[in-house]
């Protein structure tokens, strides 16, 4: 019996099956396969998913907006276990904010915007909120849950966090989002200055990704046992 909680990839026919991810966020795809790779996992978006009817995230939490849209998605991929995530960021100075808000910070009022607003205009907006503010108070955490859904039905959420602060000005060409202006103390870097498989060693979406493969590769073995 193979001991690690972390599972191979399934073969169907000589082919690896792959995890499906209800997400079209190319940021977010990226990141998940960084984490992915290193495992030997492969992922795949949901068949079709752009057309498929979306889901309002209102949740309060971010848990809540993951598991919303994890059993949304899996209903249109019956029998098969797909994974979404809600994520953003947490600034202690602001109270937690843009928290649940994150994609929508710019907008004129975040709880009421239905569209996502460009990267851009969220790290302008965060920068004004903090003009004031000093560095030492600066600290942020970026926070990814990941809920697994099949046929309707939570089965897993998972939890990655991680913690830093928010410098002055933008730093970095890779990543998405807030990545520019969060620094990560442990590599003295914005997670915008580094490479997307070394970002899914220090992510919050890395870490929230690999207590979902511990989970996965614990139904995989159940299964073989049965």
């Amino acid at each position: 019996m193979r001991r690690s909680g972390v599972p191979r990839p399934r073969q169907d026919g000589g082919r690896t099956q792959s995890i499906l991810v209800a997400t079209s966020n190319p940021g977010k795809l990226r990141d998940f396969a960084g984490a992915a790779s290193s495992h030997g996992v492969s992922l795949a978006a949901i068949p079709g998913f752009s057309s498929l009817p979306g889901v309002i995230e209102d949740g309060l939490t971010f848990e809540a907006n993951a598991r919303k849209k994890a059993e949304h998605y899996s209903r249109y991929a019956p029998g098969q276990i797909i994974i979404a995530d809600d994520s953003g960021l947490e600034v202690d100075a602001l109270n937690g904010a843009p928290g649940v808000h994150s994609a929508r910070y710019a907008a004129e009022d975040p709880r009421l915007a239905e569209n996502n607003m460009d990267d851009e205009a969220n790290n302008a907006r965060l920068l004004r909120e903090l003009k004031n503010v000093p560095p030492e108070r600066r600290t942020a955490h970026f926070v990814c849950v990941i809920a697994a859904a099949r046929d309707g039905k939570t089965l897993a959420i998972c939890r990655g966090q991680a913690d830093g602060r928010i410098i002055d000005s933008p730093r970095g060409n890779h990543g998405f989002g807030y990545d520019p202006l969060f620094f990560f103390p442990p590599i003295q870097k914005t997670f915008a200055e580094i490479p997307v498989d070394e970002k899914a060693r220090h992510s919050h979406r890395g870490a929230a990704f690999r207590k979902f493969l511990d989970w996965y590769g614990a139904q995989s073995e159940s299964a073989v046992e049965q």
